[in-house]
């Protein structure tokens, strides 16, 4: 019956084309928003739509900035420009900058390698990044892609691809547990990894 409520079938198909959004969340988040206040929805909605005006993506590491300003990683000072951490998504940005222990900059591929999704080297960052190693004077990359089976051969891909350029190719220490994501450790052990990082 309740499927006949037209606003309500289609704000579930809405929240349906999220992904991430598991099916048994679906109907907790829909009743989240409907409980909602009117000016805490219309809230929520200006600060989406704000987000969405005014955050781009950089050109040089992919990251996200606010348009018309410089990215907060490529323009500081404080950071090593020739250190770059090449991660998968920015989640993984948020996670390293939690250790407070790395001082370069980074590079986000928007994902890793995945053939059975149709993820190839075309829908990542790929291209962008071999040319910034090439044109640069990038002197050290640190792979930083999830130990799974897609972030490894995201990984291996990068490096085949860097072999014959001058630039020590590093990767994290095996203190992350195989088949784990970045944004889910806990600081101290990405700081580990990411300190006690060995040759690719």
């Amino acid at each position: 019956m309740l499927d006949r409520l037209d606003p309500l079938d289609k704000l579930i198909k809405q929240l349906q084309r999220v992904p991430f959004l598991a099916t048994k969340n679906l109907y907790r988040v829909t009743s989240y928003f409907l409980s909602l206040d009117e000016k805490k929805t219309e809230a929520f909605c200006a600060t989406l739509l704000r987000a969405k005006q005014l955050l781009a993506r950089c050109t040089t590491c992919n990251c996200w900035q606010e348009k018309n300003q410089s990215c907060l990683f490529c323009s500081s000072k404080k950071r090593q420009q020739e250190l770059v951490c090449i991660v998968e998504t920015w989640h993984d940005v948020l996670a390293i900058e939690r250790t407070r222990g790395y001082d370069g900059v980074y590079h986000v591929l928007g994902g890793s390698l995945s053939p059975l999704d149709g993820i190839g080297p075309e829908e990542l960052a790929i291209d962008a990044l071999l040319d910034r190693v090439v044109n640069k004077g990038v002197k050290e990359l640190i792979l930083a892609t999830n130990q799974t089976p897609e972030g490894e051969a995201t990984s291996a891909y990068i490096a085949q691809k860097l072999a014959n350029q001058k630039v020590v190719i590093s990767c994290l220490a095996r203190g992350l547990p195989v088949g784990s994501s970045i944004e889910q450790m806990d600081r101290i052990t990405v700081f580990k990894a990411l300190s006690e990082r060995r040759p690719f």
